[in-house]
Protein backbone atom coordinates (compact mmCIF):
# COMPACT_ATOMS: atom_id res chain seq x y z
CA UNK A 1 0.00 0.00 0.00
CA UNK A 2 1.47 3.41 -1.19
CA UNK A 3 1.01 6.79 0.81
CA UNK A 4 -1.71 7.87 -1.44
CA UNK A 5 -3.71 4.64 -1.37
CA UNK A 6 -3.53 5.27 2.53
CA UNK A 7 -4.73 8.40 2.51
CA UNK A 8 -7.79 7.62 0.75
CA UNK A 9 -8.77 4.26 3.06
CA UNK A 10 -8.27 6.43 6.46
CA UNK A 11 -9.51 9.54 4.89
CA UNK A 12 -13.44 10.15 6.38
CA UNK A 13 -16.60 9.99 4.22
CA UNK A 14 -17.88 12.65 6.31
CA UNK A 15 -16.84 14.54 9.27
CA UNK A 16 -18.10 14.37 13.44
CA UNK A 17 -17.26 17.89 14.40
CA UNK A 18 -19.67 20.54 12.74
CA UNK A 19 -16.73 23.44 12.99
CA UNK A 20 -14.82 21.04 10.43
CA UNK A 21 -14.85 22.46 6.51
CA UNK A 22 -12.11 20.64 4.94
CA UNK A 23 -10.49 17.36 6.58
CA UNK A 24 -7.77 14.86 5.22
CA UNK A 25 -7.49 15.43 1.33
CA UNK A 26 -6.10 18.71 1.01
CA UNK A 27 -2.99 20.64 2.01
CA UNK A 28 -4.24 21.35 5.14
CA UNK A 29 -7.44 21.35 7.58
CA UNK A 30 -9.83 24.01 7.68
CA UNK A 31 -12.16 24.25 10.69
CA UNK A 32 -14.40 27.75 12.04
CA UNK A 33 -14.52 28.19 16.07
CA UNK A 34 -17.12 30.89 17.23
CA UNK A 35 -16.33 30.64 20.81
CA UNK A 36 -14.27 28.95 23.16
CA UNK A 37 -10.25 28.12 23.52
CA UNK A 38 -8.49 25.90 21.69
CA UNK A 39 -5.94 23.42 23.47
CA UNK A 40 -3.40 20.95 21.39
CA UNK A 41 -1.23 19.03 22.36
CA UNK A 42 1.53 16.53 20.51
CA UNK A 43 3.04 13.01 21.66
CA UNK A 44 5.82 10.98 19.48
CA UNK A 45 5.92 7.22 19.71
CA UNK A 46 8.90 5.42 18.79
CA UNK A 47 8.98 1.47 18.49
CA UNK A 48 10.50 -0.66 21.14
CA UNK A 49 10.62 2.50 23.57
CA UNK A 50 7.04 3.29 23.97
CA UNK A 51 5.60 0.23 22.36
CA UNK A 52 5.76 -3.52 21.24
CA UNK A 53 5.08 -5.78 19.47
CA UNK A 54 5.74 -8.42 21.65
CA UNK A 55 2.56 -7.01 24.12
CA UNK A 56 0.76 -5.28 21.28
CA UNK A 57 -1.19 -5.52 18.24
CA UNK A 58 -0.74 -2.72 15.62
CA UNK A 59 -4.83 -1.92 16.37
CA UNK A 60 -3.81 -1.68 19.93
CA UNK A 61 -1.22 0.40 19.12
CA UNK A 62 -2.77 3.12 17.41
CA UNK A 63 -5.70 3.15 19.93
CA UNK A 64 -3.17 3.86 22.88
CA UNK A 65 -1.40 6.35 21.41
CA UNK A 66 -4.43 8.23 20.34
CA UNK A 67 -5.82 7.89 24.51
CA UNK A 68 -2.60 9.03 25.46
CA UNK A 69 -3.12 12.34 23.49
CA UNK A 70 -6.57 12.42 24.68
CA UNK A 71 -5.69 12.16 27.98
CA UNK A 72 -3.27 15.54 27.84
CA UNK A 73 -7.28 17.38 26.99
CA UNK A 74 -8.94 15.67 29.68
CA UNK A 75 -6.16 16.88 32.28
CA UNK A 76 -6.76 20.77 30.43
CA UNK A 77 -10.51 20.14 30.84
CA UNK A 78 -10.64 19.93 26.90
CA UNK A 79 -13.06 17.98 24.30
CA UNK A 80 -11.76 16.44 21.59
CA UNK A 81 -11.73 17.72 18.10
CA UNK A 82 -9.58 16.99 15.88
CA UNK A 83 -6.54 15.03 15.83
CA UNK A 84 -3.59 15.10 12.98
CA UNK A 85 -0.72 11.73 12.44
CA UNK A 86 2.26 11.45 10.56
CA UNK A 87 3.88 8.46 11.11
CA UNK A 88 7.55 6.86 9.43
CA UNK A 89 6.86 3.61 8.18
CA UNK A 90 9.58 0.59 7.77
CA UNK A 91 9.26 -1.85 5.08
CA UNK A 92 8.38 -4.26 7.77
CA UNK A 93 4.94 -2.53 9.10
CA UNK A 94 3.32 -1.74 5.63
CA UNK A 95 0.70 -4.43 5.63
CA UNK A 96 -0.41 -2.93 8.99
CA UNK A 97 -0.62 0.76 8.85
CA UNK A 98 -3.89 0.35 8.71
CA UNK A 99 -4.95 -1.36 11.52
CA UNK A 100 -2.84 1.26 13.71
CA UNK A 101 -5.36 3.97 12.30
CA UNK A 102 -8.25 1.32 12.56
CA UNK A 103 -7.57 1.42 16.59
CA UNK A 104 -6.94 5.31 16.43
CA UNK A 105 -10.59 5.55 14.95
CA UNK A 106 -12.13 3.10 17.45
CA UNK A 107 -11.35 5.97 20.15
CA UNK A 108 -11.93 8.78 17.98
CA UNK A 109 -15.63 7.93 17.53
CA UNK A 110 -16.46 7.35 20.88
CA UNK A 111 -15.58 11.32 21.37
CA UNK A 112 -17.00 12.69 18.10
CA UNK A 113 -13.00 13.53 17.11
CA UNK A 114 -11.88 14.03 13.55
CA UNK A 115 -8.80 13.24 11.84
CA UNK A 116 -7.96 16.07 10.07
CA UNK A 117 -4.31 14.93 8.33
CA UNK A 118 -0.54 14.55 9.78
CA UNK A 119 2.58 13.04 6.68
CA UNK A 120 3.39 9.53 5.98
CA UNK A 121 6.95 8.80 5.36
CA UNK A 122 9.14 5.82 5.15
CA UNK A 123 12.01 4.96 7.39
CA UNK A 124 13.96 2.53 9.54
CA UNK A 125 11.71 2.38 12.98
CA UNK A 126 8.45 3.13 13.22
CA UNK A 127 7.51 6.68 14.37
CA UNK A 128 4.17 7.91 15.43
CA UNK A 129 3.54 11.57 16.18
CA UNK A 130 0.19 12.51 17.22
CA UNK A 131 -1.32 16.30 17.46
CA UNK A 132 -4.59 16.21 19.13
CA UNK A 133 -6.84 19.62 19.44
CA UNK A 134 -9.47 20.11 21.71
CA UNK A 135 -11.86 23.00 22.71
CA UNK A 136 -12.47 24.51 25.74
CA UNK A 137 -14.83 27.46 27.20
CA UNK A 138 -12.77 30.41 27.56
CA UNK A 139 -11.56 31.00 30.50
CA UNK A 140 -11.93 27.66 31.81
CA UNK A 141 -8.72 25.88 30.82
CA UNK A 142 -7.09 23.77 33.88
CA UNK A 143 -3.36 24.27 34.59
CA UNK A 144 -0.96 23.03 36.94
CA UNK A 145 -0.62 25.83 39.15
CA UNK A 146 -3.77 26.66 40.33
CA UNK A 147 -3.27 25.02 43.65
CA UNK A 148 -3.35 26.89 46.74
CA UNK A 149 -2.75 25.83 50.58
CA UNK A 150 -5.89 24.26 52.16
CA UNK A 151 -6.49 22.56 49.14
CA UNK A 152 -7.32 18.26 49.08
CA UNK A 153 -6.00 15.71 46.83
CA UNK A 154 -7.74 13.43 44.58
CA UNK A 155 -7.29 10.97 42.19
CA UNK A 156 -9.09 9.23 39.68
CA UNK A 157 -9.22 4.88 38.97
CA UNK A 158 -6.81 2.71 40.60
CA UNK A 159 -3.16 3.46 40.46
CA UNK A 160 -0.40 0.92 39.16
CA UNK A 161 -2.51 -0.66 36.62
CA UNK A 162 -0.74 -0.36 33.39
CA UNK A 163 2.32 -1.19 34.87
CA UNK A 164 1.24 -4.46 36.56
CA UNK A 165 -0.45 -5.24 33.21
CA UNK A 166 2.86 -4.75 30.91
CA UNK A 167 4.68 -7.04 33.50
CA UNK A 168 2.19 -10.08 33.14
CA UNK A 169 2.72 -9.44 29.04
CA UNK A 170 6.12 -9.84 30.36
CA UNK A 171 5.89 -12.93 32.06
CA UNK A 172 5.10 -16.79 32.11
CA UNK A 173 3.53 -17.08 35.51
CA UNK A 174 -0.04 -17.10 35.99
CA UNK A 175 -2.07 -13.85 37.95
CA UNK A 176 -5.29 -12.90 38.76
CA UNK A 177 -7.31 -11.03 36.77
CA UNK A 178 -4.97 -10.93 34.21
CA UNK A 179 -7.24 -9.99 31.86
CA UNK A 180 -8.00 -6.45 33.34
CA UNK A 181 -4.80 -5.23 34.12
CA UNK A 182 -3.56 -6.25 30.15
CA UNK A 183 -6.68 -4.26 29.14
CA UNK A 184 -5.53 -1.75 31.31
CA UNK A 185 -2.23 -1.52 29.99
CA UNK A 186 -3.76 -1.66 26.21
CA UNK A 187 -6.27 0.35 26.15
CA UNK A 188 -6.59 3.28 28.86
CA UNK A 189 -9.21 4.74 29.58
CA UNK A 190 -8.82 9.25 28.47
CA UNK A 191 -11.44 10.79 31.42
CA UNK A 192 -12.73 13.00 29.05
CA UNK A 193 -16.25 12.80 30.38
CA UNK A 194 -15.28 13.24 34.15
CA UNK A 195 -13.01 16.38 33.63
CA UNK A 196 -15.65 18.05 31.35
CA UNK A 197 -18.37 17.45 34.01
CA UNK A 198 -15.74 19.35 36.18
CA UNK A 199 -16.63 22.91 34.22
CA UNK A 200 -18.54 24.38 36.79
CA UNK A 201 -15.93 24.08 39.07
CA UNK A 202 -14.35 27.37 39.78
CA UNK A 203 -10.38 26.38 40.44
CA UNK A 204 -8.91 23.05 39.92
CA UNK A 205 -5.68 21.70 39.06
CA UNK A 206 -5.38 18.55 37.32
CA UNK A 207 -2.32 16.13 35.49
CA UNK A 208 -2.61 13.34 33.78
CA UNK A 209 -1.30 10.31 35.46
CA UNK A 210 1.48 9.68 32.04
CA UNK A 211 4.76 9.32 34.88
CA UNK A 212 3.76 8.08 37.78
CA UNK A 213 1.62 9.84 40.87
CA UNK A 214 5.14 11.11 42.61
CA UNK A 215 6.13 12.85 39.35
CA UNK A 216 3.01 14.02 38.81
CA UNK A 217 2.27 15.51 42.41
CA UNK A 218 5.54 17.13 41.90
CA UNK A 219 4.88 18.75 38.85
CA UNK A 220 1.72 21.07 40.28
CA UNK A 221 3.61 21.43 43.73
CA UNK A 222 6.12 23.22 41.77
CA UNK A 223 4.01 24.62 39.10
CA UNK A 224 2.19 26.06 42.44
CA UNK A 225 4.62 26.96 44.72
CA UNK A 226 3.14 25.21 47.40
CA UNK A 227 4.02 21.87 49.71
CA UNK A 228 1.97 19.13 48.46
CA UNK A 229 1.18 16.01 51.14
CA UNK A 230 0.24 12.27 49.84
CA UNK A 231 -1.22 9.86 52.11
CA UNK A 232 -0.20 6.19 51.39
CA UNK A 233 -2.67 4.37 52.61
CA UNK A 234 -5.11 6.37 50.48
CA UNK A 235 -3.59 5.72 47.12
CA UNK A 236 -6.42 3.86 45.23
CA UNK A 237 -5.17 0.34 43.86
CA UNK A 238 -7.17 -2.67 42.31
CA UNK A 239 -8.31 -5.84 44.44
CA UNK A 240 -5.84 -8.26 42.50
CA UNK A 241 -2.97 -5.54 43.14
CA UNK A 242 -2.69 -7.14 46.75
CA UNK A 243 -0.58 -10.65 44.56
CA UNK A 244 1.99 -8.55 43.24
CA UNK A 245 5.08 -8.39 45.71
CA UNK A 246 5.42 -5.64 48.28
CA UNK A 247 8.18 -4.12 46.80
CA UNK A 248 6.18 -4.31 42.80
CA UNK A 249 3.15 -2.80 44.89
CA UNK A 250 4.83 0.44 45.96
CA UNK A 251 6.97 0.80 42.72
CA UNK A 252 4.07 0.69 40.63
CA UNK A 253 1.52 2.77 42.61
CA UNK A 254 4.06 5.95 42.84
CA UNK A 255 5.95 5.99 40.13
CA UNK A 256 4.78 3.24 37.53
CA UNK A 257 2.80 5.92 35.45
CA UNK A 258 1.08 4.79 31.89
CA UNK A 259 -2.38 5.07 34.09
CA UNK A 260 -3.57 7.97 32.59
CA UNK A 261 -5.85 8.64 35.37
CA UNK A 262 -6.38 12.41 36.64
CA UNK A 263 -4.32 13.73 39.57
CA UNK A 264 -6.38 16.69 40.96
CA UNK A 265 -6.27 19.75 43.32
CA UNK A 266 -8.99 21.49 44.10
CA UNK A 267 -10.80 23.71 47.36
CA UNK A 268 -12.24 21.30 50.43
CA UNK A 269 -16.15 22.95 49.64
CA UNK A 270 -16.14 21.41 45.78
CA UNK A 271 -15.81 17.80 47.19
CA UNK A 272 -19.44 17.43 47.37
CA UNK A 273 -19.74 18.42 44.03
CA UNK A 274 -16.82 16.45 42.65
CA UNK A 275 -18.66 13.57 44.35
CA UNK A 276 -21.78 13.93 42.26
CA UNK A 277 -19.96 14.29 39.13
CA UNK A 278 -17.49 11.44 39.82
CA UNK A 279 -21.42 8.92 40.35
CA UNK A 280 -22.74 10.61 36.86
CA UNK A 281 -19.86 9.78 34.89
CA UNK A 282 -19.15 6.30 36.45
CA UNK A 283 -15.58 7.62 37.81
CA UNK A 284 -13.87 6.42 40.74
CA UNK A 285 -12.86 9.52 43.06
CA UNK A 286 -10.48 9.11 45.83
CA UNK A 287 -8.75 11.82 48.48
CA UNK A 288 -5.28 11.05 48.85
CA UNK A 289 -3.89 14.05 50.31
CA UNK A 290 -3.43 17.76 51.40
CA UNK A 291 -1.82 21.09 49.72
CA UNK A 292 0.15 23.53 52.60
CA UNK A 293 1.64 26.52 52.50
CA UNK A 294 5.52 26.36 50.69
CA UNK A 295 8.44 25.74 53.64
CA UNK A 296 10.72 28.67 52.31
CA UNK A 297 14.04 26.86 54.44
CA UNK A 298 12.89 23.71 53.01
CA UNK A 299 13.69 23.10 49.27
CA UNK A 300 11.38 20.05 49.22
CA UNK A 301 8.12 20.25 48.05
CA UNK A 302 6.39 17.08 47.46
CA UNK A 303 5.62 14.46 50.89
CA UNK A 304 4.14 11.16 51.42
CA UNK A 305 2.94 10.17 54.61
CA UNK A 306 3.65 5.99 55.37
CA UNK A 307 2.69 4.66 58.45
CA UNK A 308 2.01 7.99 60.26
CA UNK A 309 5.14 9.13 59.07
CA UNK A 310 5.76 12.12 57.05
CA UNK A 311 9.31 12.19 54.83
CA UNK A 312 9.97 14.27 51.59
CA UNK A 313 10.10 12.25 48.57
CA UNK A 314 11.83 12.89 44.64
CA UNK A 315 10.03 12.37 41.39
CA UNK A 316 11.93 9.98 39.28
CA UNK A 317 11.14 7.43 35.99
CA UNK A 318 12.22 7.28 32.44
CA UNK A 319 13.37 10.48 31.13
CA UNK A 320 14.34 10.88 27.32
CA UNK A 321 17.36 12.78 26.55
CA UNK A 322 19.31 11.90 29.77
Amino acid sequence: MDEFTLINKIKQSSYRQSSLLKGVGDDAAVFRMSQGDLVTATDVFVENVHFSRKTMNPKQIGYRALAVNFSDLAAMGAEPMFYLVSIVVPERWKQEIQSIFMGMDELASEYQADLIGGDTVSGEDLMISINVIGRVDQGRARYRHEAKPGDLVFVTGTLGDSRAGLHILQSDQKYEQADYFIKRHRYPTPRIHFSLGLRDIDRIALNDISDGIVSEAAEIAEASEVNLILEEESLPVSKAFEQFTEKERVDWKLYGGEDFELLAVTAEENWASIKDIAKETDTRVTRIGYVEALEEESKDRLYLVKKGKRQPISKRGYRHLT
